[in-house]
């Protein structure tokens, strides 16, 4: 027969046992998977953000990075539980296909055009050191009439979205020998535009973290048209119900809370802002 004091240190072992099961997730549940787009990885904003979440909650993200259209597609097919993306209209239509649930702004930043410091194309609108205006479709239209390089995305991210409606503004994309469509992520082609000397649409954050090596200068910026808000969208647990709903909506919660905006407002690469808080209060 057990003794007293082995039944109560069993008993005790297991409240405390119960204790940190409360506290902490359970270890099946302890892994969120987060689909979500280059730029946010290339410019070193997750790992700012993410190691300040998992040390709060326990949790751990698993991130997969790759463009819009790819994160998605992951979210479609159950294999994520979160994304966390920037193309408002396939964000919408995700939504209205029964595949997400509970979209949120989180943030935003804005794209930019870059290209060789000598512009060619004569695309600049005003002397360096100012802060450059000008519409990115009249850009775009320069760098054709004088068949310029300029090397596109082409992967259906977010960017690649943002480039094509730009061109739908300007009348359609036309066809040129020096329009080179990477099928690549946002670093990957800035280092394509930087070797070939060639015009880029580019987000700012990956601008940022990778400017200090690149031959390239930025020479449209500020155009309305550039805006580039980020949304957070939880992959339906009813039509996947394998999905970590519990731990997705955790990290949704966080980065919408008062301490996720102000990191994201924190985030700085060589004194810069990149990207600013969105989320609206309350919700």
């Amino acid at each position: 027969m057990l003794s007293m004091v082995m039944v109560m240190a069993i008993a005790g072992a297991a409240l405390a046992q119960s204790a940190m099961s409360t506290a902490r997730p359970a270890p099946d549940q302890r892994v969120i998977r987060m689909a979500t787009t280059t730029s946010t990885e290339n410019s070193g904003l997750l790992g700012w953000l993410l190691p300040a979440f998992e040390q709060k909650t326990g949790y751990t993200v698993r991130v997969v990075s790759v463009g819009t259209g790819a994160a998605l597609k992951l979210g479609v097919n159950g294999d994520v539980d979160v994304v966390l993306v920037h193309a408002r209209v396939a964000e919408d239509q995700f939504i209205a296909s029964g595949a997400g649930v509970d979209r949120r702004d989180v943030m935003y930043n804005d794209f930019m055009i870059a290209g060789p410091k000598s512009d060619p194309a004569r695309v600049r609108v005003q002397a360096p050191g100012t802060r450059l205006t000008g519409t990115a479709s009249g850009a775009l239209k320069a760098i054709t009439a004088t068949q310029q390089r300029f090397v596109s995305r082409g992967d259906d991210s977010g960017t690649h979205q943002m480039e094509l409606a730009l061109w739908r503004l300007g009348g359609g994309l036309p066809k040129w020998p020096g329009y080179l469509s990477a099928g690549r992520g946002m670093g990957e082609v800035l280092a394509m535009a930087n070797e070939l000397q060639a015009y880029v649409l580019t987000d700012r954050g990956t601008w940022a973290s990778m400017r200090s090596g690149l031959d390239l200068t930025v020479l449209v910026e500020g155009d309305p048209a550039l805006s580039n808000p980020y949304g957070i969208i939880l992959v339906s647990p009813v039509r996947h119900p394998h999905v970590n709903a519990k731990g997705a909506q955790l990290l949704m919660d966080w980065l919408t809370s008062s301490e996720g905006q102000r990191r994201i407002g924190e985030f700085r690469v060589d004194g810069q802002t990149l990207f600013f808080p969105a989320a609206r209060k309350g919700g």
